[in-house]
């Protein structure tokens, strides 16, 4: 698999690879080059990004959602007809799950047999650099540093003592140095940076750190990096299926594309495009709708609410009575509805923000508040231990968390709550997996290649669903 790829890594989070990496991205298909863009680990913010600045989906490379042959599958599958794929590494270069560095971005980088380029905050510091440096060299020699881009450079005199003294000390190139930046491009908020949904200068943005990398970096010696060495079959890609096989049977059948309507806009916005396509897989045709927007709730066979930001949208919410009544009326009649933390949220009855109380749906007899701190942050494993429309008791399901917000009254029933918390915070009292009828709400997002049995039952379920509409 011939697929020049890069992937861009730092120290720590925060040290600048994602603005290196769009710049990257923006620079080079200005340049006519098509870029496919990846992202390391669970993240939906920076592979919206991503996604905008190539023109094309991002896609999640994560070794604890997914088995590594699935990773590298994914890989070739959605960068094999671009001219190079460019993978955006997080927090940094070594940071996993324990001491073996397990989910890390240089675990990522070598089973994908992609070239490192490490982005290092210059911040007060120059010839310490090079230790730095050295030391990642050193670590591991079995990820492949091939050069570093410095962020964050006070000025001329600055740029070159680190760039002798890295590359003296080192042996690896400087790449590129940005400087200080006058002015924020990209907003941020309590998740990271603003979506790109949410802002109508987000290409203006674009445009501009394009520019900014086609200033300060040397693309063409990055371009050359990401060529070399990648010419060899992928390590472990195999060729078993990308999604479960539907029933064939089923799609046959009179009732065989149900509709599944996607909560999407500037409050519902976190989606893995393969939960989308997965759903798509088994039959279902999507219909994309908003709380924020639409008067109300069309003829749909089912519901999936993905993360977001409803807190700052809570007042446009519960403005919106007739959509929320519709979706609360659907609920009672047994619509298939799958919720994810923002979702789960918006299936509650009443979110507060400060002083103020917002309603939501009210499906779910519980309240929710907002705290300044992550609540929940991070990988999870849930055991399902109870029934719920769509998991077997006893699977365990792999995912991952972040939310703000948390439960301040919880009305319901223990029974009610189908997960139990091996990893993670969850819900309440190390339980997540709020069901209702044929609902299920819960913070842990999941992925469909990592959870492949989600999409079937879903879509299983929506069918039934419209049948008995019929």
């Amino acid at each position: 698999m011939n697929i020049p790829r890069l992937v861009v890594s730092a120290l720590r989070g925060g040290a600048g690879k994602t603005i290196l990496s769009l710049g990257l991205v923006a620079a080079l298909k200005q340049r006519g080059q098509a870029i496919a863009p990846f992202k390391k680990g669970p993240d939906y913010i920076d592979t919206g990004w991503l996604a905008m600045t190539a023109g094309r989906d991002c896609y999640n490379l994560d070794t604890f959602l997914l088995e590594k042959e699935q990773v590298c599958t994914s890989f070739a599958r959605h960068a094999r007809h671009a001219d190079l794929a460019v993978i955006e590494g997080n927090r940094g270069l070594y940071d996993g799950i324990d001491m073996e560095g397990s989910t890390s971005t240089a675990e990522l980088a070598k089973l994908l047999g992609a070239p490192v380029v490490l982005c290092l905050d210059a911040t007060k510091t120059t010839r310490t650099t090079a230790a730095i440096v050295g030391g990642c060299l050193q670590f591991d020699p079995g990820v492949a540093i091939a050069g570093v881009v410095l962020n964050r450079v006070a000025g001329s005199r600055h740029e070159s003592i680190l760039t002798r003294s890295i590359q003296h000390h080192c042996g690896v190139p400087v790449l590129g140095a940005i400087p200080k930046l006058r002015r924020q491009i990209f907003p941020e908020r309590h998740m990271g940076l603003i979506p790109t949904p949410e802002h109508q200068w987000a290409r203006e943005s674009v445009r501009a750190v394009g520019e900014l990398a086609e200033k300060y970096l040397n693309l063409d010696s990055l371009t050359d990096i990401a060529r070399k060495n990648t010419a060899n079959r992928l390590p472990g890609c195999g060729e078993r299926a990308f999604y479960p096989e539907p029933d064939k049977a089923a799609l046959n059948a009179a009732a065989s594309k149900p509709r599944i309507g996607i909560m999407r806009d500037s409050a519902f916005q976190f989606y893995y495009p393969e939960n989308l396509e997965a759903l798509q897989h088994q039959g279902a045709e999507l219909i994309f709708l908003s709380p924020l927007r639409d008067g109300g709730l069309p003829a749909v066979d089912g519901l999936y609410l993905g993360g977001g930001f409803p807190e700052t949208h809570a007042a446009e919410l519960a403005g919106n009575a007739g959509f929320r009544e519709d979706v609360r009326r659907a609920a009672e009649d047994g619509l298939p509805i799958y919720a994810e933390c923002g979702g789960l949220m918006y299936l509650g009855e009443t979110l507060a923000m400060g002083d103020q109380s917002y309603p939501m749906t009210g499906i779910l007899p519980v309240d929710y508040g907002f705290s300044r701190r992550p609540r929940g942050h991070g990988y999870t494993v849930v055991e399902v231990v109870a029934p719920n429309p769509y998991f077997e008791i006893g699977s365990r399901i792999r995912g991952h968390e972040f939310h703000y917000s948390y439960v301040t009254q919880w009305r319901g029933q223990r029974d009610q709550l189908a997960f139990k918390m091996a990893r993670g915070t969850g819900f309440t009292q190390n339980l997540d997996g709020v069901t209702y009828k044929n609902v299920l709400g819960t913070y842990t997002h999941l992925h469909a290649l990592g959870t492949p049995q989600w999409a079937p039952a879903l879509v299983r379920a929506a069918r039934s669903y419209s049948s008995k509409k019929a």
